[in-house]
């Protein structure tokens, strides 16, 4: 109900938040960046199954023009990784889903 109602009131505020010029939003959107790097530091790098598809996410989203794009090819990239590697216990079924879900979605563009 609160997700329900939040989103009524944004469709009043929608006109307003869109005559923000593109360039105004520009510095919210580098410290939006930065948050999302400090969290780099968790990435356990002793380990090439779990930060290669950290890589991959990271390098997708700016290469894509899309966070859920990169998230997509950072499921992706887990999921075909642990699978390579023989290690399918340490894939979670939600993230293997997950996967399905995102190559049959990029292929049938």
């Amino acid at each position: 109900m609160t997700v329900a109602v939040l989103f009524l009131a944004a469709l009043f505020f929608a006109p307003l938040a869109g005559s923000i010029p593109a360039f105004a939003t520009a510095p919210a959107l580098v410290f939006v960046a930065c948050l999302m790097m400090s969290t780099i530091k968790d990435v356990d790098f002793t380990d090439p199954t779990e930060y290669a598809p950290a890589i991959v996410t990271i390098a997708a989203m700016p290469l894509t023009f899309s966070i859920a794009h990169g998230i997509a090819f950072g499921f992706i990239a887990y999921t075909g990784i642990k699978l390579l590697s023989g290690r399918f216990g340490e894939i979670k079924p939600a993230v293997a889903i997950l996967a399905v879900l995102f190559v049959l979605k990029f292929g049938y563009l």
